[in-house]
């Protein structure tokens, strides 16, 4: 008789999982050793699917329970009616389909007293697979209903396993309409793949990238590529899959085998998707299935964040082309307002704020002196003082920028209202054009106000040179709590070299 017939039965969860790749679980309850023993000899050397059997045993309805908390993947099980008591395998039938709500065990009832369970009672009232005398299962017999038990099964499980994927897709599609950015997406890709498939990630290879339809097969852009989830995202690949992906670009179709697929995917946008994924065993046909509908809506999703990319970026140069115009108006330099932009972005998120906020108030915050355009020159550009009636008019800008956005539908021109309106307002409530104070202030206001002063107190104006670096680091802490936010105050000096690298960046 095979040594595997007598193997160890007490697997951890990951010996479970390969386990079900490698064998089938067979629990066999019985308090008859010459029945275990017998059921063992008969198949011995059974296969199904070019799998052995992994046989497991109790003598008793409560062992079997223990085995049944302890190993997940039980196929088949063949149970006695009569052990410790003459209901013993009907109450064990009960807490496995109703406590332990274990509905894809295969369920075989043996008996060697069928008075004790009448047939058609107990087929009637328990969710049951079979019911068999133990004296009429020949050899043959038992091997054909374990055939069978064993491809319902199967089926179950593969059921479960496309259930469990298109879950695990419709999960992941949510949270592709989620991504801002070709990075989010990218990163989203491969910490879904190995939960589409259901497996670890040390057990796939993926990589995604995506290309022109008209163009050659080596420009594609990879997007992601993952060994695993301690290795680090790679950008380049290996040449043989870089020999796939051009492979099935001018093939124009996927292609598949028993450890790969390499899934092709056209979208409306003249794009092409292209995902790998590679796995250290067999690739099931539901497996194949799954990456296919998967890879789908990869190429949908990407087509709708490359067009919302389109959008921002055509949002945001409109706001710096508006912004600048203003600028230039005022014989100021254009990279004002892209400094502005970058200050009030990072100063955003280190106030807490979420990325998606941040961004909105960094398209916004150029427009913050767009009601400038309806300053005359002679007010806008004067190299000395003004007298109070000019500065008086100087100080509506604020106001008219407000008109010209507010009614606007757009999130970040109605953003841009704010800061235009309230981007002179000062924490102590002395600013203009409302005198609004503290956190009346709107954030974006306030975090444009030490942008905006920031920028403009070390950049020359047609009224004054820029001052050095110290005088103005001087200027916010005096200001500190009076015209600016305490709080943003000391967020910004205390990391004043990263604010120092945006000014860089973006020179007069």
């Amino acid at each position: 008789m095979s040594d595997f017939l007598f193997a160890d039965d007490s697997l951890n969860h990951n010996e479970q999982v390969a386990a079900v790749e490698t064998g089938w679980d067979i629990l066999v309850v019985d308090d008859e050793e010459d029945i275990h023993q017998v059921t063992k000899l008969v198949l011995s050397g059974f296969q199904f699917e070019g799998k052995p059997l992994r046989f497991h045993h109790a003598y008793s309805a409560a062992q079997a329970r223990e085995v049944l908390q302890d190993i997940d993947q039980i196929a088949v099980g063949l149970v006695d009616v009569v052990m410790e008591t003459n209901h013993a395998g009907l109450d064990l039938i009960k807490y496995i389909r109703e406590e332990a709500e274990n509905h894809d065990v295969r369920l075989i009832l043996r008996t060697g007293q069928p008075g004790e369970a009448p047939e058609e009672s107990i087929i009637r009232d328990f969710d049951i697979n079979d019911y068999k005398n133990k004296t009429e299962l020949t050899a043959i017999k038992l091997k054909t209903l374990l055939y069978s038990a064993l491809r319902a099964y199967r089926d179950i499980r593969t059921i479960e396993k496309h259930k469990r994927g298109l879950e695990n897709i419709i999960n992941a599609s949510a949270n592709f309409l989620e991504c801002d950015t070709v990075d989010q997406f990218a990163s989203t890709i491969l910490g879904h793949v190995s939960n589409v498939m259901g497996l670890d990630d040390n057990e796939i290879y993926c990589a995604a990238a995506v290309n022109s339809q008209d163009k050659k097969g080596t420009d594609f852009m990879l997007l992601a590529a993952s060994v695993n989830s301690s290795a680090p995202e790679q950008k380049t690949l290996p040449k043989e899959i870089s020999n796939l992906f051009i492979d099935v670009h001018n093939k124009k179709e996927s292609c598949k085998n028993e450890n790969q697929f390499v899934g092709y995917f056209p979208t409306k946008g003249g794009l092409e998707t292209m995902l790998y994924v590679s796995k250290s065993s067999k690739l099931q046909p539901s497996d194949h299935q799954l990456l296919e509908f998967f890879s789908n809506n990869i190429a949908l999703a990407y087509d709708n964040l490359r067009l919302r990319e389109v959008v921002r970026e055509s949002q945001k140069e409109l706001s710096y082309i508006l912004g600048e115009a203003v600028e230039r108006r005022s014989k100021e330099t254009g990279s004002h307002v892209k400094r502005v932009a970058n200050y009030s972005f990072m100063l955003a998120l280190k106030y807490g704020l979420t990325p998606y906020q941040a961004e909105i108030i960094k398209l916004a915050s150029p427009l913050h002196d767009i009601g400038k355009i309806g300053i005359p020159d002679s007010i806008l550009n004067k190299p000395g003082k003004h007298t109070p009636d000019e500065w008086q008019i100087m100080q509506s800008h604020a106001q008219m920028g407000y008109e010209i956005l507010k009614n606007s539908t757009n999130e970040i021109l109605r953003q841009g209202a704010v800061i235009a309106y309230q981007h002179h307002e000062k924490w102590d409530g002395t600013g203009y054009p409302s005198g609004l104070s503290g956190e009346a202030i709107d954030i974006s206001g306030r975090i444009t106000a030490i942008a905006d002063v920031f920028d403009a107190l070390g950049s020359d104006r047609c009224y004054k040179k820029a001052w050095p670096l110290a005088d103005i680091i001087d200027l916010l802490k005096q200001e500190r709590a009076k015209q600016f936010d305490p709080k943003l105050v000391d967020l910004f000096l205390n990391d004043l070299d990263a604010f120092l690298a945006i000014r860089d960046a973006y020179p007069d």
